[in-house]
This record gives C-alpha cells, sequence and structure tokens, in this order.
C-alpha cells in the first residue's frame, strides 16, 4: 500500500491540514478552518500594535481540518485509508509565543484568565513591544555583539524575548503565574504527542535560532545575566528554558491514544519537530542551493540555505542565519517584508476605494493592469507594518509618493504592488552583496498561486524569472515532507530531505518572465525608492529629496507617451 503523510499549517487567519503521498507528492485531501476568536483569527485591541490568538483556536482547528482532510481524500483516492499515514508535521507562525503553566496549559485556559488578552499567543505581527526590542538591541551591542550578528542586528518587537518582556512590565500578574513560554510551533507538537511539560517537549532550532538568539556556540539561549539585567525576573526565566534546540528532521514524539482518537489516525505514529511556516515552505516548494524561496501571503518571507561546513559572513538586515533551522546540516538564512498580502488588504478592506464591488482585489487588479510601468507618477514604501529586512524597524510606516487629483485607485493598487516588489529586490540585494548568490527563485504562497498581475511585475522589478510552486498548499507540503522523513524509510518514507523533495515536490509550467522594456523603467523607479528607503530609514544618509517628485512626473510622461504611440 502506499504511504501518506499529513501536513498541519498554522497561518495568521487560519489552519489547514493536508494529506500527502510520499511516492509523488499527490494532494489526496485538504482543508481549511477559520480561526474563530477575534477578527479574521487575531484578537485586536484598541492598540494598533496589539494581535494576540486564542490556543483554543489551535486545537479545534487541528481536528476540524484533520477530519475533513481526512474524508476529503478517502473520496479522492479510493487506495487511502487513514491508517495508511505514516508521519505529520507541523508548522506555524512566529515568533508567536504563549505563557503556560507547569503542565504545560496556556494561561488562557485558566479561569482567571479567560478574558485577559495578555495570557493569549502574542501572534507574531503583534508589535506592543517596540521598547523592549529597543532595549535588548542596545543591551545585546554593548556586552553580547555576537547575539546581534547572528540576527541581522538588530532584535525585533516582532520576536520571542521582547514579547515576553514586555508582558513582563505590562502585565505582570500573567508573566508572574506562567511557568515559562512556548513557541506555537513547540507546543502543537508538544499536545499531540502528550509532551507539553516543561522539559518534555522538544525546542525548535528555527523558532529558537531566529526569534531567540539561540545558538550552540553560546550554550543555547542568551546568558542568564545578561536576560537579568534586562529584567531580574527574566533572568529566572532563563533556568526554565531548554538549552537543546532540534531540526525538523527529528521527532518530538508519538501522536497520542487520545488524539489519534480526536483526528482518526493510528496511535503512535511520529510528529515532527515543528517550524515557522516559511521555513517549510521552503522545504515544500523544493529549496536547494542557489534557490531562494519567496513565500508571499500576508507577510513576505526570503529563505536560502548555504552549506552547513561553509563559513558564512554575519549578514547585517537579515531575520538571522541559524544552522538546520530549513534542512539539517545546512544554514537557514530568513529575510522577509512585515508585510505584502496585507498592504493590499489594507487599501482593500479599510480604504475601499469606490465600494465594495469596484474595490474589490480582483477590480482592482484588472484596473492595475491596465497601467504601464511608471505611467501612474506614483512611488510608495511597503513599510504598512514596520520594515522586517533589511532595517529591522517597526517603526517605520507607509508611504505613497506622487499623488494627484486624477490619481485612481487602480494606479495606487499597482504602486502598493510594486513596492513590495521594490522591497522584494532590495532582499535579494542584500543576500548578493554578502555572497549569497541568487540562481533562481520559486514563490509560493496565496498571491503566487492566485495572483498573475503581482508576478509579473516581481519578475519586471527584480529583473528575473519568477517560477510557483506546484503545489497551492506548499507551507503544509513542507510539513507533510518532515512528517516523512521522521517517518523514515522503513515505513515508506524518506531517509533525507532531498530525497522527498525530490520525489514530493515540483513547479508550475508557467514561468513569469521579465519584460526588458518594463524592467527598464522599473530600474529608474527603483534607484527613487532607494532614496526614500535610505532616507527615511537610515540615521546616517545625508542627500536631497527635491528632485524625486520631479523624476516621477518625467517617467509618468514618458511612459504615457509611450502607452499613446
Amino acid at each position: 500500500m502506499a504511504s501518506y503523510t499529513l501536513g498541519l499549517d498554522y497561518g495568521t487567519n487560519s489552519v489547514r491540514a493536508i494529506v500527502v503521498r510520499v511516492t509523488d507528492g499527490f494532494e489526496a485531501g485538504t482543508a481549511v478552518w477559520n480561526y474563530a476568536h477575534g477578527d479574521k483569527g487575531v484578537v485586536l485591541s484598541e492598540d494598533p500594535n496589539l494581535a494576540r490568538q486564542h490556543p483554543a483556536d489551535y486545537l479545534e482547528g487541528a481536528e476540524r481540518t484533520v477530519q475533513a482532510a481526512l474524508a476529503e481524500a478517502t473520496a479522492n483516492d479510493t487506495a487511502f485509508r487513514p491508517e495508511q499515514i505514516i508521519g505529520i508535521g507541523v508548522d506555524t507562525t512566529g515568533s508567536t509565543p504563549l505563557p503556560i503553566d507547569a503542565d504545560g496549559t496556556p494561561l488562557a485556559f485558566h479561569k482567571d484568565f479567560e478574558n485577559n488578552l495578555d495570557a493569549l499567543a502574542w501572534l507574531w505581527k503583534d508589535h506592543t513591544s517596540i521598547a523592549e526590542a529597543e532595549e535588548i538591541t542596545a543591551l545585546a551591542a554593548q556586552e553580547h555583539p555576537e547575539y546581534l550578528a547572528k540576527c541581522g542586528g538588530v532584535y525585533s518587537s516582532e520576536w520571542f524575548f521582547s514579547k515576553i518582556l514586555h508582558c513582563l512590565r505590562a502585565a505582570p500578574e500573567v508573566f508572574d503565574a506562567a511557568y515559562t513560554w512556548i513557541e506555537c510551533a513547540d507546543w502543537i507538537p508538544a499536545v499531540l504527542t502528550g509532551n507539553t511539560r516543561p522539559g518534555a517537549y522538544k525546542v525548535s532550532v528555527c523558532a529558537a535560532g531566529h526569534k531567540a538568539m539561540f545558538n550552540a556556540d553560546w550554550g543555547g539561549y542568551p546568558a542568564r545575566d545578561f536576560l537579568a539585567k534586562l529584567d531580574p525576573k527574566l533572568g529566572t526565566l532563563r533556568d526554565r528554558l531548554h538549552d537543546k534546540a532540534y531540526a525538523v528532521d527529528s521527532a518530538a514524539g508519538a501522536l497520542t491514544t487520545e488524539w489519534a482518537g480526536k483526528l482518526g489516525l493510528p496511535e503512535g505514529i511520529p510528529v515532527a519537530v515543528g517550524a515557522f511556516d516559511a521555513h517549510l515552505g521552503a522545504v515544500g516548494s523544493g529549496i536547494g542551493e542557489g534557490c531562494l524561496s519567496k513565500v508571499l501571503g500576508t507577510s513576505g518571507c526570503d529563505m536560502m540555505v548555504a552549506p552547513g561546513d561553509r563559513d558564512l559572513p554575519d549578514i547585517p538586515g537579515l531575520c538571522g542565519i541559524v544552522k538546520g533551522s530549513i534542512l539539517p546540516g545546512m544554514y537557514g538564512l530568513e529575510a522577509g517584508q512585515s508585510a505584502v498580502g496585507d498592504i493590499y488588504n489594507w487599501f482593500v478592506d479599510y480604504i475601499q476605494p469606490g465600494g465594495p464591488e469596484a474595490g474589490s482585489h480582483e477590480a482592482l487588479t484588472e484596473a492595475a493592469s491596465a497601467v504601464a510601468p511608471g505611467a501612474s507618477g506614483l512611488l510608495a514604501l511597503d513599510w504598512n507594518n514596520g520594515n522586517r529586512t533589511i532595517l529591522i524597524d517597526q517603526r517605520l510606516t507607509g508611504l505613497i509618493l506622487g499623488q494627484t487629483l486624477y490619481t485612481t485607485p487602480g494606479e495606487i493598487y499597482r504602486a502598493l504592488i510594486e513596492s513590495t516588489a521594490f522591497g522584494a529586490l532590495t532582499i535579494i540585494n542584500r543576500f548578493e552583496e554578502y555572497g549569497v548568490t541568487v540562481e533562481r527563485i520559486v514563490n509560493c504562497g496565496g498571491i503566487a498561486e492566485k495572483n498573475p498581475l503581482v508576478m509579473q511585475i516581481y519578475a519586471d522589478v527584480t529583473g528575473r524569472e519568477m517560477a510557483v510552486s506546484r503545489s497551492g498548499q506548499t507551507c503544509a507540503l513542507g510539513a507533510a515532507i518532515a512528517g516523512a522523513v521522521v517517518a523514515g524509510e522503513s515505513t515508506g518514507g524518506y531517509a533525507d530531505f532531498s530525497s522527498a523533495q525530490q520525489a514530493m515536490t515540483g513547479l508550475k509550467d508557467h514561468v513569469y518572465k521579465p519584460n526588458p522594456e518594463a524592467h527598464a523603467v522599473y530600474r529608474e523607479l527603483y534607484t527613487l525608492y532607494r532614496s526614500l528607503h535610505d532616507a527615511f530609514g537610515l540615521p546616517e544618509w545625508q542627500g536631497n529629496l527635491y528632485s524625486i517628485m520631479k523624476r516621477l512626473l518625467d517617467i509618468r510622461q514618458a511612459a504615457r507617451k509611450e502607452v499613446a504611440r
């Protein structure tokens, strides 16, 4: 009988389960469940920086999606039976830590904290800890610059210790009640395997290395005395954090009897150590040396790998260089943009140009497609949710320059897409400035799957071909591949990720190729973008922005003349 694996993909707004045939990557069944709490799964408040999730949604989501995916797989593939599932992989957003008690139960499940926002999971896009991130960065720069060197030079408010320190100060009753804090990527596998007690669960090197300054060279997490200088209680917490972290080729444990019954799966099958969605999305898109994997969703994540025996330079502005965080034995390099799809959603959901019909993504995409490169006269910065790479500054905000009384919604929508493409090019340039060559690009995620205009603009702006992963569920597929590896060859899985990727991944036939004329226009626009980028993003910048508006008008006039011919 053929073997199958299950991938669980916990995103910003929903959880997805996918059943994959191990021999060829055929996706037999899939299901999605939108989180029940909050606004599209995100619990908000009057503070625009706050973004939380309820851990109950994670558990209910697992049951609902796995059962539905198994049912669909049974209907789609007459050879499939649930007992043929040999392994499970899990990916989540991150850094998304949650406070737990000494039994590993989230404080949000306690009656005393059921209505306390600070007892929930602190979603990756929560930026309430900007001040704490700056404080951590300043102290590390003074006492442990090696901590910062491995995470791009700046510690972010999106990350583990910033959020915990902010909770300690803003909600001490929550911090004091918590025995420790656990990443969502670690908690889900722990729940499925019955290893939720601190000390029993396995910590993901992907999560710890990229978001919590974990590195084997200095004994794991940052030193106790360093954390204690931020706050004595944070130093004490260090004693309750693990000293070892694992890659996704390790099993977090075996599926418990309880969860096997809830999900309808065989008891005892291995569950892989968790990882972040973008990292397993890179696995699912077939990442290897020289390949840039771009995961395009609400935010954007850019992943590369490099041989583990190679000396890599510390690259400023990256979200970390961590051995084993993507592929075991290889360095994982992470970069990204704090918002991509969220910027397009902001324009559609908040600005609502022209009303619900004229202002839909579909209508605006059609209108933007009719605008030639440079013809709008607009230039935007893609910082509506701060800048993750290369500036690592969450206090930066978006900007649209060049508007007139005749600027249309379609022109603005195109300028927003172009801004995210310019941000993507900035990341590519940073990789290559430090000797990490981008030989090919594979895109995945909802935007890559559904919006050809975005993909063509990315090709035109970067001057590079844009391939798209064959799977529309690439993060979940990457998780399923991890399930196949921890299951091993003896049960029909694989001995390593290379073999599993070769069998289970692929690309769509259509490749987006850059248009030379469009690329020439965008090269000039990118020069202006970098002027704005550096002027607003770098404290040492010195220059003059006087000519930018005029140059945008010149480019607009030339583009419209070309269209009129």
